[in-house]
């Protein structure tokens, strides 16, 4: 599948994934800092962004694609980092092609499977009518009554695409993602992959905790733990200064 992206800055490669709902564009800012030290391929998973739609939806399919990406493009020994969804996207690449990955760093997400959570966010997402929402602001005003976090409104906001000067449409692909939710928290495989990996948390969330790092030690024995105490699951974006100092750290060993 074609995957959408972004290249910034030159040298060995750094591959980062978003998390779902989400896009390369939120990590814009974090991909031009890298840039200074690596070339920078942010990308859009498939049903997301500015990538391909398809009604198959799960993490062997998107480590493929993510493959095939790898492969079109050259790389080679790339340091590879995804958020949430993203990050076990990168888990299962790792796993399914260890020799292309040097560096692995997962944010805020584990091996485990978790519950689903993210159908309220979709129903909410659901209940705009597109065809009356003439401005981001009236579907922001449409929205806070079903996701109470105003933050959490304007990401999910910025997946609406202005068709003309009186529609809108999602760049992501709500019907699959609503029905592929199952698969989407679903446990990674446990499969032992020797890699140097960093697994960033954070403290104000429940996706890794403490307990979990046995389980993650069990698939990459290799792994190290670092907590953001004072973030929550969008560390990039709440703690980014403790963040990227922490990823530099690792990457530049």
């Amino acid at each position: 599948m074609k995957l959408n992206y972004k290249k910034y800055g030159k040298g060995k490669p750094f591959v980062i994934l978003h998390g779902l709902f989400g896009s390369s564009d939120n990590w814009h800012t974090h991909g031009k800092r890298l840039a200074d030290y690596y070339s920078v391929y942010l990308l859009d998973q498939r049903n997301h962004g500015d990538s391909d739609w398809s009604n198959e939806f799960n993490y062997d399919l998107m480590a493929e694609d993510l493959h095939e990406f790898v492969q079109q493009h050259n790389l080679e020994e790339i340091i590879l980092m995804g958020h949430s969804m993203g990050g076990k996207t990168a888990m299962r690449f790792a796993q399914l092609y260890p020799d292309m990955v040097e560096k692995l760093i997962v944010v805020d997400m584990g091996v485990k499977e978790y519950p689903i959570s993210h159908d309220g966010i979709i129903d909410g997402l659901k209940s705009l009518d597109l065809d009356k929402i003439t401005s981001r602001s009236e579907a922001n005003k449409q929205l806070e009554s079903t996701i109470k976090v105003g933050a959490i409104r304007q990401f999910l906001l910025k997946n609406l695409n202005r068709e003309d000067q009186n529609s809108f449409s999602w760049k992501i692909n709500l019907p699959v993602l609503e029905e592929k939710l199952p698969e989407i928290v679903k446990a990674l495989p446990n499969i032992e992959t020797m890699l140097d990996v960093l697994f960033i948390s954070g403290g104000q969330s429940d996706y890794v905790l403490a307990e979990d790092h046995q389980s993650i030690r069990n698939i990459f024995p290799l792994a190290e733990f670092y907590c953001i105490e004072s973030a929550g699951h969008w560390i990039h974006a709440e703690a980014p200064e403790e963040f990227m100092e922490q990823v530099l750290k690792f990457a530049l060993l």
